[in-house]
Parts: structure tokens; C-alpha cells; sequence
């Protein structure tokens, strides 16, 4: 049978029974619930018009996140929060914080995407509990929200005046009792039209479903599958959602590993890397898509994707990490180098999936690197990743692990470069061997990012700069290469 959709909207409990498993939450708001204060601009998750608060229940507490609506569908929403800019008017009528900031300090002209930036200003403004965010803080949270009239000058004040206005109280007790009355005990099927959503809520049961509907088209954070149906127009019959399954949920250390389930978003897990690998990971976190994207994306569907161009993979692989995949005759582990076959091309057994990824922890003999070059600082596709992992016995390189991201079919190690490099000291004109064993190594592309060569001129320089700031003789900080690092404070 048929499970409705049920949520928490504006007070109560909201039961969408007829929609289609791909309406997204975006055209459930504006065209059956004549909630239009959430904008659509670009329907990719990319100008943040659409921005709303997405609250669910993790550990029995209440976890509020700033999402695209134009992208993620309307069953995903069962058993959840759904907050839009409509809900932050006060009770007595009056602007909250958030609006009332906005007014007094002008930021916004034609208003079309105002809503978006309430709403990523409401996430924030909660999270802060009362104190002032700083710049970089409000730089994060503003990253999937795009303005193309007002400037942000004016909203990045209103971010920080918005604290000092006088407060406003959000009942989070109240939203946590009516969700633990939505969650269900098993997994529920939602059909609509000939069309099925799945959504299990153990392993075994998610297992099952996959065996049984080897076709289906697995969801996870929608931040790809959601731009099939809205920019290619495909028609998806079935579709297994991962998102209610606990175990894929899991951050763990064991064996030397950071175990991360496939379930995980790309901000947490982004957040869990990072306190092992600060200095390495800190600035690709911040520039992994934006924040919204990262809150509703996961870094198992960015490795099961698959992406020439996916920023984790590069750095993953240069670290050795493995991919944990499930099927009906159980799990297996393989090397995350090894299971990129070819262009989109992975490899998976019949009724596997990408249970979660093993990411091996900091050792003192490895210097780790990784860099992304793009066009903008946050919220844009690499031209090229790159990764560099060294174990060094004094000054001569015992193993190099080098990897890149738009330079191949797929996320590919240099095996070229490696070789020049390996049992010899870590010298400069080692270092230039190995940057021209890079030709031998890749062949890559010209597209709208960049040409064939501007990504072997860059590959080759970033692998200069892991040199300058590796090097036995003066090595140089890394905030002495980064020209982001002077303003992201």
C-alpha cells in the first residue's frame, strides 16, 4: 500500500497524498500550497531563491539545515520540519530579526532573492544563539545564495546586525514532539501514477529493496539526481531514498580509519574529517560547492557518482582510502582507485551500493596536500583537484601517492609522476622530472573551464607549490601560496 507523506508545515502536520515522487518541494509550496515567498531562479541548486529550513530528528535532537527546495523532492520531506520564509513573521505581526535586519540596513532592491538570503540568515541566526557571527561565518552561510541587484554589502550587515536587534525564540521542544510522533517504525513505499518511492529505514531492508528493484534510482542528497528531472526532464519510475537509513548515518575511527557511512552529508562529514586533517581539509571544505549543498549532498553519492571532476575523490584516493560496498552476498572493501572503471563507469555487482568510504587517519611520515582551482572561491566545479600524498624517509620520498580531479575520465593517480619521484631525494629537479612525467600521465580535456592547457600548466604548478611548501630547505607555510588566506577570517 501506499504510505502518504506526512511533515510539519506551518504549525501542524501536512499529508501530501498525490503528489509524484519528483514534484520537489520547491513546486509542492508554490503550486499546491500557494506558499510563493520561495522563489525559483535557476531550479539547480545554484542561486539560493529557494531556500528553505529542513528540520529533522538525529540522536532525539532537532537538526535544523538550509537546503534548496528546487531540487530535492517532496517525499523526502516525510517525517521532517519544513520551514519557508513564511514562517518567520512573529505572532503579534511584527519583522523577525532576520527581516527587520534586512530592512534597516537595505539589502534588498527587487527582492526576488530576499526569501533565499532570510532563510540561510534564519539557519545561521539559530546556530549562533545570540552572538555575532563573524565574516567568515556569514561567507559560509551565504554561499548558495547568489544577488545580482542589491550587492552584499548591505545583507553581510544585516547578517551581523541581526544578533544585536532584540531576540526572537524559536520552540524547539514543540517541533521535536511533533516529530517524534511522524517517525515511523519500518520502511514505507510512496507510489503516485505508476512512479514508486522507497524509502527503507535499516540495511537489510534498503539491501532488499535494491534486489528486488535492481533498476531503481538511488537518492541520497538529490544534488545530482535532482537536475535529471528538472534541467533533463527524465522520467524516474523507481526510486530507494537513502536518507532514513540509521546505519548509513555513522562516523566512526576504527583500525586506523575515519569510517564514514554513505548517508552522511558532506558538511558533517566534511566536519568530521577536518578535525583530524585541519590544515588540509579546512579550505576544501569551505569551498565544496555551498553550504546548502553540502548540507543536503553526501559524500558517499559524491563518490558514487563518480564525477571526473568530484572534488573528494582526488584527495581520497592520494590518502589510500577505500570504498565499502553492499550487495545481497554482503560487503566488500576495495581501494577507491580501484573502483573507477572508466567514464562513469564503477565497479559494482549486481544489487551493490556504496555503503560508506574508510578514510585512512593522520601519520606523522605523511606530508597531505590538496588543492582546488576554480573560477570562483566558493560554489563553482573545479577545473582541476589535486592531491598529494608523500611518506618520506628523512629527504628521500618513499612513496608518492599523487591524484587528480578534471584532468582524466575519472579521478586518476600519475603513475608517471609517482615513478619519477620514488627513492629520490625531494629536490627541486626531481621535482621538475616529475612535473613533465605529468604530460605522460594525462591527456585532459578543454571545456568552458578551462583548456587542455591551462590544466597541465596548473596540474604541473600545484605540484610545485606541494614542493614549496614540503621541502626539507625553508619550506613555506601554506598562508604564504593561498591568496584567500589574508580574508577568510
Amino acid at each position: 500500500m501506499s504510505t502518504p507523506i506526512r511533515f510539519f508545515f506551518r504549525g501542524a502536520v501536512h499529508e501530501a497524498g498525490s503528489v509524484a515522487p519528483t514534484q520537489t518541494v520547491l513546486q509542492h509550496l508554490r503550486e499546491d500550497l500557494h506558499c510563493t515567498g520561495t522563489k525559483e531562479g535557476c531550479a539547480e541548486g545554484d542561486c539560493g531563491a529557494c531556500t528553505v529550513v529542513v528540520g529533522s530528528l538525529e540522536d532525539g535532537e532537532l537538526k535544523l539545515k538550509a537546503v534548496n527546495s528546487c531540487i530535492q523532492f517532496t517525499p523526502t520531506l516525510d517525517g521532517k520540519a519544513l520551514f519557508t520564509v513564511e514562517d518567520l513573521q512573529l505572532p503579534d505581526g511584527a519583522l523577525h530579526p532576520v527581516q527587520q535586519a534586512l530592512v534597516e540596513c537595505h539589502g534588498s532592491q527587487c527582492g526576488f532573492c530576499t526569501p533565499g538570503f532570510a532563510m540561510s540568515l534564519w539557519a545561521m541566526y539559530l546556530k549562533q544563539e545570540g552572538k555575532e557571527p563573524t565574516r567568515c561565518q556569514i561567507d559560509d552561510a551565504l554561499s548558495g545564495n547568489l544577488c545580482r541587484c542589491t550587492g552584499y554589502r548591505p545583507i553581510i550587515d544585516a547578517a551581523k546586525r541581526m544578533t544585536a536587534l532584540p531576540p526572537a525564540s524559536f520552540e524547539r521542544a514543540a517541533v521535536i514532539e511533533q516529530l517524534q510522533a511522524l517517525q515511523r517504525e519500518g520502511g514505507t513505499v510512496y507510489s503516485h501514477a505508476g512512479q514508486t518511492f522507497h524509502a527503507p529505514r535499516t540495511l537489510d531492508e534498503l539491501v532488499a529493496a535494491r534486489a528486488a528493484h535492481p533498476q531503481a534510482v538511488l537518492l541520497a542528497g538529490s544534488t545530482d539526481v535532482g537536475l535529471w528531472v528538472t534541467k533533463q526532464m527524465r522520467e524516474l519510475n523507481d526510486i530507494i531514498y537513502l536518507g532514513h537509513v540509521a546505519e548509513l548515518k555513522s562516523v566512526r575511527e576504527a583500525d586506523g580509519f575515519i569510517e564514514i557511512g554513505a548517508g552522511v552529508s558532506l558538511e558533517d562529514a566534511y566536519a568530521a574529517l577536518n578535525r583530524h586533517y585541519p590544515r588540509e581539509l579546512g579550505e576544501m571544505w569551505q569551498r565544496f560547492a555551498s553550504l546548502p549543498i553540502r548540507n543536503a549532498g553526501t559524500l558517499g553519492g559524491n563518490v558514487a557518482n563518480g564525477s571526473p571532476i568530484g572534488d573528494s575523490m582526488p584527495w581520497m584516493i592520494a590518502l589510500g582510502s577505500q570504498v565499502v560496498l553492499r550487495g545481497p552476498q554482503g560487503a566488500r572493501t576495495l581501494p577507491l582507485e580501484d573502483f573507477y572503471l572508466g567514464y562513469q563507469v564503477k565497479d559494482f555487482r549486481p544489487g551493490e551500493f556504496v555503503q560508506g568510504v574508510r578514510v585512512p587517519l593522520p601519520r606523522a611520515d605523511v606530508a597531505f596536500r590538496t588543492y582546488k582551482l576554480a573560477k570562483r572561491f566558493d560554489q563553482d566545479i573545479s577545473a582541476v583537484c589535486a592531491a598529494f600524498a608523500f611518506t618520506f624517509d628523512g629527504d628521500i620520498v618513499k612513496e608518492a601517492r599523487i591524484a587528480f580531479g578534471g584532468m582524466a575520465a575519472t579521478p586518476k593517480r600519475a603513475a608517471q609522476a609517482e615513478q619519477a619521484l620514488v627513492g629520490r631525494a625531494w629536490t627541486e629537479d626531481a621535482l621538475k622530472q616529475a612535473m613533465a612525467a605529468l604530460a605522460a600521465d594525462y591527456a585532459p580535456l578543454s571545456d568552458m573551464r578551462a583548456s587542455s592547457s591551462y590544466r597541465m600548466q596548473a596540474a604541473q604548478n600545484l605540484l610545485r607549490r606541494f614542493w614549496f611548501e614540503t621541502r626539507s630547505e625553508n619550506p613555506l607555510p601554506a598562508d604564504a601560496l593561498n591568496a584567500f588566506a589574508a580574508v577568510r577570517v
